[in-house]
């Protein structure tokens, strides 16, 4: 009923105001309002106005005044009764009040019709986060799990739930810890574990850290063939330098993929750029002395390339990785010196040297 009670004051208000000027100086208001000498003389004021904007010449300014003249004489002829608001005018004044007084509630009534909910109660945010969360949009969605989990924060499943959500968004971060809460309150699946080590790989630009790697063993561990954990872990093989590895690792999961898998396209590209530079893939095929040949010449090229210039962290890291798999840890510290050196405009990029300087035991270089 409030409601009602403040839409019926703010009508009236809205009326009011368009009432208001219709009934004060009534002579000003309308272009007849007062008698024919006020309505000669306006017209007189707006020939001399056209004149000085020059819309008008001096000979169509004597017609239109000889016109006003002549105007003035048929209205004194014919005009009875007193002096002041004409009956023209006044019915102008009686229309402009009834439609004001009729149409803007109308108007109102029907906006709010087609655009409000008249039927539905108050809803305060508290009430739409209780809401069926598969008629809110997204965003509510997400917000109600937060106060959820503000309020819970040993439910598991609820970290479970909005874990994904913030590794889609790039919030690598909140998706690490909530995926470590999810862990800590009982879901400890091998997707769990598999999204912790993803989440912390990514958080590091790209690298697959000692944290990252224990979190897709565990994974591993649960589920042999978990698909996202033994991805990860290719990838860590080939930033540590064993590029023949990394393509077995990805051949084999290529084999025990389904035909259908979505993923199936991105680690088809991964094992080709990995063959191509495993000259042409023949380095898995070879003896193992001659593999290890191989791999240092591939890791001297690549430490060749980037001491000429550029390189993005996955590059300097996969070579510092190498650099100490092949034992020249001396090799490891000065590329790590030139990879902080080249990348020292990136402060992710310094972080995750850092990290990588800690877990190979390179600290020590650290300028």
């Amino acid at each position: 009923m409030l409601i009602w009670i403040i839409f019926a004051a703010l009508t009236g208000a809205a009326v009011f105001a368009l009432l208001w000027p219709l009934g004060r100086d009534r002579a000003t208001a309308f272009a007849d309002g007062a008698d024919a000498t006020s309505l000669y003389r306006s017209q007189l004021g707006e020939i001399e106005r056209d004149m000085a904007r020059r819309l008008i010449g001096p000979v169509e300014a004597e017609s239109a005044r000889a016109e006003a003249a002549r105007r003035l004489l048929r209205s004194s002829s014919d005009e009875v009764g007193p002096s002041g608001e004409t009956e023209a005018s006044l019915r102008r004044r009686r229309a402009s009040s009834a439609l004001a007084l009729s149409c803007v509630p109308l108007l109102a009534l029907l906006v709010y019709g087609a655009y409000g909910s008249p039927g539905n109660p108050d809803q305060p945010l508290s009430a739409r986060l209780q809401a069926d969360p598969a008629r809110q949009d997204f965003a509510l969605a997400l917000a109600r799990i937060e106060t959820h989990l503000a309020a819970n924060p040993s439910d598991g499943k609820g970290w479970s739930v909005i874990a994904p959500v913030y590794l889609r968004q790039a919030r690598y971060d909140e998706a690490a810890n909530a995926f470590a809460a999810a862990i800590r309150h009982g879901e400890a699946s091998s997707e769990a574990h598999a999204g912790l080590g993803e989440a912390r790989s990514l958080a590091a630009g790209g690298v697959v850290t000692a944290a990252a790697r224990d979190s897709m063993v565990e994974a591993l561990r649960l589920d042999p063939k978990n698909p996202r954990a033994r991805f990860f872990l290719a990838i860590g093989k080939e930033q540590d330098g064993d590029a023949p590895g990394a393509i077995l690792a990805l051949r084999a999961l290529l084999e025990d993929a389904g035909p259908d898998m979505p993923w199936t396209q991105a680690v088809r590209q991964r094992l080709a750029r990995l063959e191509a530079e495993a000259a042409g893939g023949g380095v898995a095929a070879l003896p193992p002395a001659e593999q290890q040949a191989a791999i240092r010449a591939m890791v001297d090229g690549l430490a060749e390339r980037l001491k000429a210039g550029g390189g993005t962290l996955p590059e300097w890291t996969r070579l510092i990785r190498s650099q100490v798999v092949l034992g020249d840890r001396a090799a490891a510290r000065a590329a790590l010196v030139t990879a902080r050196d080249r990348l020292s405009q990136e402060a992710a990029a310094r972080a995750a040297l850092d990290a990588l300087a800690v877990e190979l035991a390179l600290k020590e270089t650290a300028p």
